[in-house]
């Protein structure tokens, strides 16, 4: 991709440890050039425990802001000078603005994930649906299900039944920790509209894998599953869906949505999602 650079052009970027394998620069890059904004996003290792260092360096080198991945997302949340209701909600920080020396946090992981689904017609309000994980997927997927996404119920099943139910304690009326075992996620499986699986097994270069997918097979007939991994583009779990008939969607929508909500709050400027994302997969398949 060429990318014109002019005095005048404004920094954003990704940091994150590790994140050079990062998509962020390609997706935003694309999207710059498409708009004709006068923006340049690049990838900034930043080592953990060292966020508040990269704040005071990214506004003195005139960044216009940056968004974050692990391990950052929590560790900046206390640092901003101001919080959208989501970052707040989450307790996480994926999209800082710097605007006049201060630091305004977002997160657009939550809406992402909720564009994602629409994107695909897969529907959340009055649904009951599967988590599987606990951890910081988890953290911004479940609340938002709850909230916007006018899910019925959330049922939060995790190994450790404690960090489920810490996580479930946000909303109690409508989130229900449940363990991981093959046996409880069969039982929960049989009553699901839709399982996300917000956990890192199948993941390229993680080396974990689900030990038994047998638990699908109790999936509803016209229930979706979502993996929140995109690399690789089919996982395990997905390609067991799909081979039972049911919709079957990975986490590079959710990645373009919340990419494109960041742009947005950069920039001020409107974007058209349904029309950018074309052009966005189109750029992620040419690599």
């Amino acid at each position: 991709m060429r990318v014109e650079l002019k005095n005048t052009t404004k920094k954003l970027c990704v940091i994150g440890d590790p994140v050079l394998h990062s998509k962020s620069p390609l997706i935003q890059n694309t999207m710059i050039a498409a708009l004709g904004l006068d923006y340049v996003y690049l990838c900034q290792s930043v080592p953990r425990g060292r966020a508040g260092e990269w704040l005071s360096c990214a506004a003195f080198a005139g960044y216009a802001g940056f968004n974050a991945t692990m391990p950052h997302k929590q560790e900046l949340a206390p640092l901003m000078d101001e919080l959208d209701e989501d970052a707040r909600m989450y307790g996480a920080v994926n999209t800082v603005c710097i605007r006049d020396g201060k630091y305004y946090g977002y997160n657009t992981d939550g809406r992402g994930f909720l564009a994602s689904l629409r994107h695909a017609e897969v529907e959340t309000e009055g649904k009951t649906v599967l988590l599987l994980g606990a951890g910081g997927a988890a953290r911004a997927v479940a609340p938002k299900l709850c909230q916007a996404g006018k899910a019925a119920k959330v049922v939060v099943a995790n190994r450790t039944v404690e960090k489920a139910a810490a996580l479930c304690a946000a909303a109690p009326e409508r989130m229900i920790p449940a363990g991981f075992d093959t046996d409880t996620l069969r039982r929960l499986t049989g009553r699901a509209d839709l399982v996300v699986n917000c956990t890192n097994l199948g993941m390229t270069g993680t080396g974990g894998q689900f030990e038994d997918l047998s638990f699908l097979e109790e999936l509803p007939s016209g229930a979706a599953v979502c993996d929140l991994i995109y690399s690789p583009a089919e996982t395990g779990l997905l390609q067991k869906a799909r081979t039972l008939g049911h919709t079957a969607l990975n986490g590079l929508g959710m990645l373009i949505w919340q990419a494109i909500f960041a742009l947005e709050h950069f920039t001020g400027e409107h974007i058209d999602g349904e029309a950018m994302l074309p052009l966005v997969e189109a750029a992620l398949e040419r690599g």
